[in-house]
């Protein structure tokens, strides 16, 4: 049984307004004094990547604390285990300190793991790796939509570290890494002392929203940000260069398209993005107890009232 407050995770797509709403939850359960909010975004995490990341200004944050956002440089190996090392200290922090923790994030696959835990699989094969390397990112997704169409659906075609690790499971066990994954399902092992708030986009109200967000930050100096990086050799070889709107922009930048085509890329690649999100968060639509807001027909106003309640509600 779980009695009293739960502290809240927030889920939804890419440009739904979860960041804004995670702030707005703070000050409704009493502002930077009782609430504090942990990131859950594997792009956000890294320093110097915050236009494309849609990371919160200081001003957006409004003094409300935020955790893991720039904890580590480009270029640093910083896996789902670590996000979830991390983020059960910057937790246990919050509550030690009497404080509120809000969870928020885009990357659902974090979101999912941290509820239900990671599945047991099987420990990395070099010598598979270097096979799967050399083949093109078409040949990949070719062979995993063969052998585990399931993981190809969640999977962005881009997403080759994450291609390259279900095929590597399926080699090594001769079974999907979908199939492994549902242990995930299993009532029993979703944790009870967090309520999962989802937003609930459909994809026409949500596309102009992305193209609006793309264009803000074209003219708040996305392309200077990524140039920069670029330069540096900090999206070269290493998870940062396949991050949206910095993996189109480096295509720009080597002269293979003209700037109008890669930010009229990034849209598409963010709105397919947003596309992949709907997979994941039907899957954590059966997370047991866990509350959709219906962005069509609830007011964006009402939405923190809503969080509150169900954080508030005593549940056995």
């Amino acid at each position: 049984m779980t009695n009293g407050p739960r502290f809240p995770i927030l889920v939804g797509p890419t440009a739904g307004g979860k960041s804004t709403l995670a702030v707005e939850v703070a000050f409704a359960l009493g502002g930077p004094s009782h609430a504090e909010i942990v990131t859950a975004d594997a792009y956000q995490i890294y320093r110097g990547l915050d236009i494309g990341t849609a990371k919160p200004t200081a001003e957006e944050q409004r003094g409300i604390s935020h955790h893991l956002i720039d904890i580590v440089d480009p270029g640093e190996r910083f896996t789902v285990h670590d996000w979830l090392r991390a983020a059960e200290r910057a937790i246990d922090d919050i509550r030690s300190r009497g404080r509120m923790p809000i969870v928020v994030g885009g990357t659902h696959l974090y979101i999912k793991s941290f509820l239900d835990g990671m599945f047991e699989g099987p420990g990395a094969s070099e010598e598979i790796r270097a096979e799967l390397r050399v083949l093109s990112p078409s040949e990949l997704r070719s062979e995993l939509e063969r052998v585990d169409p399931a993981a190809a659906t969640k999977l962005h075609p881009n997403d080759l570290r994450r291609t390259i690790r279900a095929l590597e499971v399926f080699r090594l066990t001769g079974t999907p890494i979908s199939a492994h994954q549902h242990q995930w399902d299993r009532e029993d092992r979703a944790r009870k002392d967090c309520v999962l708030v989802g937003l609930d986009w459909p994809a026409e109200m949500l596309n102009p929203r992305i193209n609006a967000r793309v264009k803000d930050m074209i003219s708040r100096g996305l392309v200077e940000e990524a140039r920069g990086l670029w330069q540096r050799g900090a999206l070269e070889g290493n998870q940062t260069a396949e991050a949206l709107g910095y993996k189109q922009l480096i295509g720009h930048f080597r002269r293979r398209c003209s700037l109008e085509d890669a930010i009229e890329e990034i849209k598409v690649e963010t709105r397919r993005f947003a596309k992949n999100q709907r997979t994941w968060l039907k899957r954590l639509r059966t997370t047991a107890g866990s509350v959709w807001i219906d962005a069509a027909t609830q007011p964006a106003r009402g939405w923190a009232e809503i969080v509150t309640k169900w954080v508030r509600r005593e549940v056995g």
